[in-house]
């Protein structure tokens, strides 16, 4: 069953709010790479992608690190799980679905730790009891998906400071991270300079908006681990496109800058908007909105012409949880009055 947003293929005239995408698109400098990098298909792929390693490690100020890229974000959470082959995990709950989906396909016993409404759905540091022993990895994604939550910078520190105690691998996710305001002051990415203990999740997907060429890495200071995620993928997992695709985004500072202020002006709107409809949202810090509303919101909409991700097949949610992607302006009016037409 597919449980994501941005099935445009089955609902392909609606506008698309599901799925949370740069509403900008593509840079035109990471256009032209793809479409230049056409001729050089004739040659396999850079198994070692050393033009795109380069040019992620100037992008992150990674030094020392390892990186390992992969096709797309689920890539990598794949092939580090297939690595690592955690016994027992721990896992956030409503959270991205892969982690789930990774660990139960190595067999894993997974746990989960519940983020409930009446906190809020944010993340306390009553986590670090679930943190033992036995618990191999845990996977935290900041800003949260589909939540929007962020997790606070010392809350993090104490997960990973538990997780060398007791040897457990933090994955932290980080494939919003760019969307936020102070990116940086949200990151503990320098970190995988100094402890074993630690792997982060990045992608190129959302913010260049380039979900089809499937373009995601991770870092990681345990060069062992690494070699083994290279053994259990396929050599080739990275296409010239997508390499040549990564390497032309590492350089668009100013595109990732403009975009983000752009994006939450919209949101802001969108929130206030919201919030006058009396919709009770949550989190938000990244480029999408959570928020509770009638169990039938989905339907009444489709029928609108607009496609919202039904989040009720999350773990811990149920009817009447949504999703929705900061879009244009003209988009997110559209919804907004259709938001109104539903309630008058």
């Amino acid at each position: 069953m597919y449980k994501h947003g941005g099935d445009i293929y089955k609902y392909n005239n609606c506008i698309d709010f599901s799925a949370n995408i740069n509403f900008f698109g593509i840079p035109e400098s990471v256009k032209k790479a793809v479409r230049d990098s056409v001729d050089a298909c004739i040659h396999y792929p850079d198994v070692e992608c050393r033009e795109l390693t380069k040019a992620i490690r100037k992008k992150d100020g990674i030094q020392n690190a390892e990186i390992f890229c992969g096709n797309g974000a689920a890539d990598v959470i794949f092939a580090l799980v297939l690595a690592k082959k955690p016994k027992k995990a721990l896992i956030m709950a409503p959270g991205f679905q892969e982690y789930e989906q990774a660990l139960m396909s190595v067999d894993c016993q997974v746990e989960y730790h519940m983020l409930y409404e009446e906190d809020d759905f944010k993340l306390t540091d009553t986590v670090l009891d679930k943190i033992t022993n036995d618990t191999d990895m845990i996977f935290v994604c900041n800003p949260n998906n589909p939540t929007g939550h962020l997790v606070e910078r010392e809350l993090l520190l104490k997960i990973l400071d538990k997780c060398e105690k007791t040897n457990t691998l933090l994955v932290v996710d980080e494939c919003f991270n760019e969307f936020l305001a102070n990116p940086k002051e949200n990151s503990i990415l320098e970190l995988t300079e100094k402890t074993r203990n630690l792997f982060i999740l990045k992608a190129f997907t959302k913010i260049f908006a380039i979900p089809g060429l499937r373009l995601g890495y991770g870092i990681t200071l345990d060069s062992e681990l690494v070699k083994r995620m290279l053994l259990v993928s396929q050599p080739w997992r990275v296409s010239v496109p997508a390499q040549a695709a990564g390497v032309a985004a590492c350089e668009e500072i100013e595109f990732v800058e403009t975009t983000k202020t752009k994006i939450q002006a919209e949101k802001d709107k969108l929130l206030i908007a919201m919030k006058e409809l009396g919709i009770k949202t949550f989190g938000s810090n990244a480029n999408y909105i959570f928020f509770k509303e009638s169990a039938d919101l989905w339907d009444k909409l489709l029928e609108k012409g607009f496609l919202l991700r039904d989040c009720s097949n999350y773990k811990g949610l149920k009817k009447g949880f949504y999703r929705i992607a900061v879009k244009s302006q003209e988009d997110n009016e559209k919804l907004i009055a259709a938001f109104r037409e539903l309630r008058r």
